[in-house]
């Protein structure tokens, strides 16, 4: 068995696309994802588990009905289950995701932003 460290930085120069995170790892159940966004994604909530996002590079705001949060470079965000959020970036933002194997990147709507199953890199 192999055992090595994995380069974030360099997993998340092999694409370019934004709203189509990608799987780098897994731990347990858990898949440890990577995603660069732009713009607005949509309301949405995830009624079964809670969400993490940790900002790698740029700046992430999660709107929330009652105002927005901010997360820098090198913050994280858990948002609670149940809760409706929107993730916005008005510059290119990297983001590293926990997120069990079952969770649905678009939460409990359908969008243009709703990506496939993420490939692993």
């Amino acid at each position: 068995m192999l055992i090595k460290p994995i380069d974030i930085n360099q997993k998340f120069s092999l694409f370019t696309e934004h709203w189509s995170p990608k799987v780098i790892g897994k731990i347990n159940n858990y898949l440890v994802k990577i995603g660069k966004l732009q713009g607005d994604f949509v309301w949405h909530k995830h009624e079964e588990t809670d969400e993490l996002f940790m900002v790698n590079n740029g700046v992430l705001r999660v709107d929330f009905r009652d105002g927005p949060v901010f997360v820098n470079s090198g913050q994280m965000l858990i948002v609670p289950k149940g809760i409706e959020h929107k993730t916005h970036a008005d510059e290119e933002c990297e983001l590293i995701m926990f997120e069990p194997e079952t969770t649905l990147f678009k939460g409990n709507v359908e969008s243009e932003k709703t990506a496939p199953e993420p490939e692993w890199i």
